[in-house]
């Protein structure tokens, strides 16, 4: 729905976050085509725990 949503409004492609414990969420956005594009971590204890922020991608064509 959302990927029908965003190429409808023209634009280029859809980014989204999720955390490295929602492994569900993970396989869930790359089995629709969403690429792994980069991690960060969401504060300083995040760093010092080692928890990781995914970013996803999924390139629509054309656009915005």
């Amino acid at each position: 729905e959302v990927l029908g949503f965003a190429r409808a409004r023209g634009y280029g492609a859809v980014v989204l976050s999720t955390s490295m414990v929602q492994v569900a969420a993970q396989r869930l956005y790359e089995g629709q085509g969403f690429r792994r594009v980069g991690a960060s971590y969401p504060s300083l204890l995040g760093t010092l725990l080692d928890f990781q922020i995914f970013h996803y991608r999924y390139e629509l064509g054309g656009g915005a």
